[in-house]
């Protein structure tokens, strides 16, 4: 089936998020906007309050001397205020420059530095308390102004205090905040994003107005959301990826509820009911883990009847893919499993979830069939933050699971001959801030970005994604090895995997560095005789060392012979943002993790 597009959505899109945000205001005053968590339940406001608080906001920000393309800082995790304070920069006519609330102190100050920053949103006083350890860096910086944290009547003030500004200067100068939107050229810039980076120092990515307003028209344009559509956004807005569905939304109008605790992810799906989500493929793997476990766990007729009942779904499914018909019986078979499992498993994410958007990372193929088969499908998309985040993505109609989907409409792509993706559209970076030298290894002369990932388009245009340039290695043997590929699949094989991590690099057979998820492993040892027990002692014990390694063997069944692992070791704790081995977005820094844990790497070649 062909997907077709509207491409007046891409043509006559606004000219700037300013425009674009005043234009929802307009279309949808009464709409609900934004929910956010109050009690046990969201509370709601309407784009027509959202309009009022970010002009507040915005017109306070003109009071503390932001202008056009002057920087103002967000350090905070995700939540409604940190969606009004990024929408208020923008009608400023400022732009955002976004901080992980996991950053640390000196990375902090660089990129608040870097970007000469002159204000910053500080959610707290953990927030607060980086930006004063460097404040002799931060000159620049006049105000603080922090959303829950302790204000001093000086550098650091609230909202409230912000609001009030914008308040006075609305009353003194009515209509100045539409002509600044007015003003606000496509390629101005709106967004600074560090990206946290496997290695050195962040690189601020600068991205436009063109870029964001197109990302949300290109959304638009497919028809796959509108504004009877709800989203649960919980992602980090530090990330291109969450900044993309704030644009998708000001673009179709659906309503978003926000809460960036990852640990309330299910239990506010039940809450909100959303009828799609974006989320890094860790999320689903996990949730699949744990359904999967839970089911081994229960035994008996219930987990053969839930074995039964997807060996069923992914036979019916494929018929599909194929476009052949579903025999009557298996049909039948099917519709009884529906009411039995998959429905249950629907539950658990709402019951309303039409599709799920996957991206930041690769996701295993076998994960997303599986979700399929239950009647969920995950739509798997690609993109970096020097392309706004969206590039690539399925579409409902044409899922086509191990890709990433067509590139946007209105963009172009193309294999260069030693397989790298090239990307060029409106979307891309403008370059890398005070990073010429960079900026130029990755946009050539005729605009094309160089990713630096590997892969192929099939006849349709669809793009498979093999493996990231830099990680593609090369054993003593001569073999190439892409690892990612490998570590993917044994996500899926090991219900209880984290991370897996495959080296080989220039050595004449592939190891293993594993961690394990800490919820599923407590949850497998409890059942094993060993609650109580602190991680490090459940994966360093027999009977997890043995469990483990079956699922090495059944790894190692799927792959070639120079691609098998040979040795493995399990690390005593998982790998975390906050112990520098992960980025942000929860994917592995490789160089960091190898570095870590050399002398163990070696000792597995000994």
């Amino acid at each position: 089936m062909a997907i077709t597009y509207d491409m007046s959505a891409i043509d006559n899109r606004a000219k700037n998020v300013a425009v674009q945000f005043l234009d929802r205001v307009a279309k949808s005053p009464e709409k609900k906007a934004f929910g956010y968590p109050s009690g046990d339940g969201f509370s709601w406001i309407t784009w027509g309050q959202a309009g009022t608080r970010i002009s507040e906001y915005a017109a306070g920000l003109l009071s503390l001397g932001i202008g056009h393309e002057d920087r103002v800082g967000i350090a905070s995790s995700t939540r409604l205020e940190w969606i009004l304070a990024d929408l208020a920069v923008m009608m400023a006519g400022g732009a955002t420059t976004t901080v992980y609330p996991s950053t640390n102190a000196d990375d902090t100050a660089f990129i608040l530095s870097d970007s000469s920053c002159k204000v910053v949103f500080a959610e707290d006083d953990a927030q607060i308390a980086k930006l004063r350890e460097h404040k002799d860096q931060l000159g620049g910086i006049s105000k603080v102004v922090t959303f829950d944290g302790t204000v001093d009547g000086d550098w650091v003030i609230g909202l409230d205090d912000l609001a009030a500004l914008g308040k006075a200067r609305l009353a003194e100068h009515p209509g100045e905040l539409e002509q600044i939107a007015e003003d606000i050229k496509p390629d101005d810039l709106a967004t600074l994003i560090y990206t946290s980076g496997t290695t050195g120092k962040p690189k601020g990515v600068r991205l436009l107005h063109r870029s964001w307003t197109y990302e949300g028209a290109a959304i638009q344009s497919q028809g796959t959301l509108t504004e009877e559509d709800m989203q649960f956004l919980w992602l980090p807005m530090a990330h291109s990826f969450g900044k993309v569905l704030l644009c998708s939304a000001l673009a179709c109008g659906f309503p978003t509820a926000i809460d960036g605790r990852v640990e309330k992810i299910i239990d506010n799906l039940a809450v909100v009911k959303p009828t799609f989500m974006g989320a890094a493929p860790r999320i689903f793997e996990k949730a699949h883990g744990r359904i999967v476990t839970m089911q081994a766990a229960e035994g008996g007729a219930k987990e053969k009847i839930f074995k039964a009942a997807f060996a069923n779904g992914l036979k019916v499914e494929a018929l599909k893919a194929e476009g052949k018909s579903v025999p009557l019986l298996l049909g039948l078979q099917n519709g009884l499993f529906d009411k039995l499992v998959f429905s249950k498993v629907r539950e658990r994410f709402g019951g309303n979830v039409r599709f799920f958007i996957s991206g930041a990372a690769a996701l295993n193929r076998e994960v997303a069939e599986w979700f399929n088969a239950a009647g969920i499908q995950i739509l798997e998309g690609y993109g970096l933050t020097e392309t706004s985040a969206g590039a690539f993505v399925n579409h409902p109609q044409q899922n086509k699971f191990g890709t990433v989907g067509p590139a946007f409409p209105g963009s172009e792509v193309k294999i260069a001959e030693d397989g790298e993706v090239l990307i060029r559209g409106p979307h891309v970076m403008d370059g890398y801030h005070n990073n010429e030298e960079a900026t130029a290894e990755s946009l050539d002369p005729d605009g094309w970005f160089h990713t630096g990932d590997i892969g192929e388009l099939d006849a349709d245009g669809h793009l498979k994604i093999t493996d990231r340039k830099k990680d593609l290695f090369k054993t003593s043997g001569g073999k190439y090895i892409a690892p990612s590929a490998i570590e993917s699949q044994f996500k899926a094989v090991c219900p209880y995997a984290s991370q897996f991590l495959v080296h080989g690099n220039e050595r004449n057979y592939c190891i293993a560095l594993i961690t394990l998820d800490p919820d599923a492993i407590t949850d497998w040892a409890s059942r094993n005789g060993m609650e109580g027990k602190s991680y490090a002692e459940i994966v360093s014990s027999p009977e997890c060392k043995e469990m483990v390694a079956g699922y090495v063997d059944e790894l190692n069944k799927r792959l070639n012979r120079w691609e098998t692992i040979k040795k493995h070791i399990i690390l005593d704790h998982d790998l975390t943002v906050e112990s520098g081995e992960l980025t942000p977005s929860m994917k592995v820094k490789r160089k960091v993790v190898e570095g870590n844990y050399k002398s163990d790497i070696d000792a597995l070649y000994a």
